[in-house]
């Protein structure tokens, strides 16, 4: 009976490059070369759904990564540079931002370290949820998002979000990260070529990250204020995309057909003048009658005039729903952001700056007053072009006038206001030609939609306004922190920049002092290998890292190939680099455990380890292969339980590392033990496996196979559910034999109730 139980296998279209075991759900996501992201459930290996690539986000996935509560999966783009969270039940991107270098290995983990104050702070109601709109629900624990990249990139994301730390100070390209769940250790594995030879060579790094384990409140309340914030930005961007949409191209055609009159008008009266004179004198030149006969026309004035107000409307509701309330509670949380740099003692050193998020908070509020000044415009531009349509209906002497009885509607007020708004819109412009190749700018919505450094085309007219004459002329108000700054030239799109460029650059000093902080503690040249023939994808390739939450340690898994023959290293660190641990390295190699069924004539032989992966705090899932090459050579999937290696602890000596060597160059003297399993493992037969992913939360295993397109999913604790059915069936055994007569009158009372039922 074999050890694991075979639920799923499947051969696949595509090379699969990237596994990951979804830490909660019965699921894994898969990445294959096409650039396509996969989600597959474990039953059947049913597909869930699959995210194609795009040229907005990109085509080519280095990295996988599960947000730890099993809800978002985060997957890396070496083209484009960007990180990607998806949401686990539909293939859609709730967030994405870039980075500034080409990520190599991602890691999702939790902060388990408890305290009497994180635990208040958890239990605390939000009370920015009584006034301000719901943001999305944070998890209550911390948990950060580790990115690792060319060059000696790693950053730190709070919650997958906002960028809390920039860790520098380490070569080489990222291979493997782990950031312990107390956040005092670090743990890298770094790649660095070698630009002599073809060969590259492969370090562990251990760095200290104490600032983060000393000040872990401040850091919390700080990581969720960071990614609120970052949240909103996002909100109000989406906001903003709306609004443009919302906004149409055929609002400009009253500024098109109006210089195509001026370019083809035989007189010297400009626009504006025959428009007046039409008003006032009901006399309309042939070339003014031409235009609101053939291209002003009944029909289209009025499919121009709905569109105008619905385009406007809708406009309107965004701003005053989304847009406004968005960056009142962007404001709320700058304004609370505030106030915890002001406490000097608990968030100083964590490099939260007053007076850079006082600017913040002041462009934010330009922001605010530049939506204002675009619903105003809309206002205005809503009764102005009301009011001019109503004319251009009714104004029409003789066979022009379309609708008689409307004359009448048509009050002296009205056709002032009228007047005012021709006196206004529609004076020639030659130098707006020379810019946006019209000589109008009727339309005055859509200058502040535009995503251009350019001023605005027609800013709004501020003469007479008393109050910005009296800012303007007060040197005292005009520099007072307690107003915020007006840009009249600047289009919304542009004042939206520019407060995102504040808020970032405020919020990136954290980032860079925590990074700063982050100090080398230990660095250990493990090995070199050779680039030239090993195409498999970074993420099977080994070293493993692993934290062991229960006693603070991290595990380093790696094989080096003597002779043909690989063993298993082991290498341990405290995650509190000021303690040492007891055999901090040792090796591995896997004795006969397979009775003789294969290669019969071998009395004692080793295996060579292809993959290996922590299956849970106290087991280690590996894929090995005979060392003696043999054709029909079968794999085998194994477990091996930590205790069968770190048994008598005592009894060997503990091997002192020289700093000036690589490990490979010292593995004779590592301390090697030789395991034989007894019933954890199980031969793969029919299949070339290579690679393993795993998860000892769901108690399951994938192998994929060497030219990785060949799958199997297996459960790994079958075992533990034979032996409960075995015990069940012998207390049901036990229980017929030794109380036949309670069976009986249990069943003659079955009988008689089924014959009362009858009856």
């Amino acid at each position: 009976m074999p050890a694991f139980r075979q639920v799923g296998e499947k051969q696949l279209p595509q090379e699969v490059v990237f596994m990951a075991w979804s830490p909660k759900r019965d699921l894994i996501a898969l990445a294959n070369r096409a650039g396509e992201v996969l989600l597959h459930r474990l039953a059947n290996f049913q597909r869930v759904w699959s995210l194609p690539p795009n040229e907005n986000t990109g085509k080519e996935v280095t990295a996988l990564a599960w947000r730890p509560d099993g809800k978002i999966l985060a997957f890396g783009l070496t083209d484009t540079k960007r990180i990607i969270l998806c949401d686990v039940e539909k293939p859609e991107s709730l967030h994405s931002f870039s980075v500034d270098s080409s990520i190599t290995y991602m890691h999702w983990m939790e902060v388990t370290e408890e305290s009497s104050v994180l635990t208040s702070f958890y239990n605390a109601e939000d009370e920015s949820n009584l006034l301000l709109p719901k943001l999305p629900a944070l998890p209550k624990k911390l948990n950060a998002l580790v990115l690792g990249g060319s060059s000696g990139f790693i950053e730190i994301y709070a919650y997958g979000m906002f960028k809390i730390a920039t860790v520098t100070g380490v070569a080489g390209s990222c291979r493997g990260l782990c950031l312990s769940s107390d956040l005092k250790s670090l743990s890298v594995i770094t790649e660095i070529q070698d630009s002599s030879d073809n060969e590259a060579e492969i370090t562990y790094f251990q760095l200290d990250t104490s600032l983060l384990s000393s000040y872990l409140p401040e850091v919390t309340r700080m990581a969720r204020k960071f990614t609120h914030i970052s949240t909103l930005l996002q909100y109000i961007k989406l906001s903003l995309t709306c609004m443009c949409e919302a906004w149409e191209e055929i609002l400009m055609q009253m500024d098109s057909r109006l210089t195509k009159f001026v370019q083809e008008k035989n007189t010297t009266t400009s626009v504006q003048d025959e428009f007046m004179q039409l008003l006032l004198w009901g006399k309309a030149s042939l070339e003014l009658q031409a235009l609101l006969m053939n291209q002003l026309t009944v029909k289209g004035l009025k499919k121009l005039g709905q569109s105008i107000e619905s385009s406007y409307s809708s406009i309107q509701k965004l701003i005053i729903s989304h847009l406004q309330s968005g960056s009142e509670a962007l404001l709320y949380h700058l304004s609370e952001l505030k106030g915890m740099a002001l406490w000097k003692q608990k968030y100083e050193s964590l490099g939260l700056d007053a007076s850079g998020i006082e600017e913040a908070i002041t462009a934010v509020g330009s922001f605010i007053l530049k939506a204002n000044e675009l619903l105003q415009v809309i206002d205005s531009s809503m009764k102005n072009f009301k009011a001019f349509f109503r004319w251009l209906y009714v104004g029409k002497l003789d066979d022009l006038i379309t609708v008689l009885p409307e004359l009448n509607k048509m009050t002296q007020k009205d056709i002032t206001f009228v007047a005012d708004f021709l006196t206004e819109h529609f004076n020639e412009a030659p130098e707006l030609y020379n810019r946006k190749g019209k000589y109008f700018n009727v339309e005055r919505v859509g200058q502040y939609l535009k995503d251009e450094d350019d001023d605005l085309v027609s800013p709004p007219n501020t003469e007479g306004n008393q109050w910005f004459n009296f800012l303007k002329n007060s040197t005292h108000l005009k520099e007072s922190p307690l107003l915020f700054p007006y840009y009249p030239e600047k289009s919304l799109h542009f004042v939206k920049k520019q407060m995102e460029g504040v808020i970032d650059q405020c919020l990136q000093k954290p980032a860079d002092v925590i990074g700063k902080s982050v100090r080398q503690a230990f660095c250990m040249s493990l090995y070199k290998t050779s680039q030239s023939e090993d195409s498999a994808p970074q993420l099977f390739k080994l070293p493993f890292l692993w934290n062991d939450k229960a006693s603070n340690i991290h595990y380093v898994l790696f094989a080096i190939l003597e002779s043909s023959i690989s063993k298993i290293y082991i290498l341990r660190r405290h995650t509190d680099t000021s303690r040492s641990v007891s055999n901090g390295i040792l090796a591995v190699e896997f004795g006969n455990f397979l009775n003789n069924s294969i290669n019969e004539s071998s009395d004692s032989r080793c295996y060579s380890c292809l993959d290996a992966h922590f299956y849970d705090d106290e087991t280690v899932t590996v894929v090995l292969k005979e060392s003696v090459e043999q054709e029909g050579k079968e794999r085998i999937l194994a477990q091996l339980p930590l205790s069968s290696v770190y048994t008598d602890e005592d009894q060997e000596g503990e091997f002192i590392w020289d700093s000036t060597k690589r490990l490979e160059e010292q593995s004779g003297e590592i301390p090697t033990r030789t395991v034989f399993l007894e019933n954890q493992w199980r031969v793969l037969e029919n299949m070339k496996a290579q690679y393993v992913a795993v998860n000892g939360i769901r108690k399951v295993s994938c192998v994929l196979s060497s030219n990785l397109r060949h799958v199997r999913v297996f459960e790994m604790d079958v075992e533990d559910d034979g032996e409960v059915e075995e015990e069940e069936e012998e207390e049901i055994t036990q229980t017929a034999a030794g109380e036949p007569e309670e069976l009986n009158q249990s069943a003659d009372n079955q009988e008689s109730v089924c014959g009362a039922s009858r009856l």
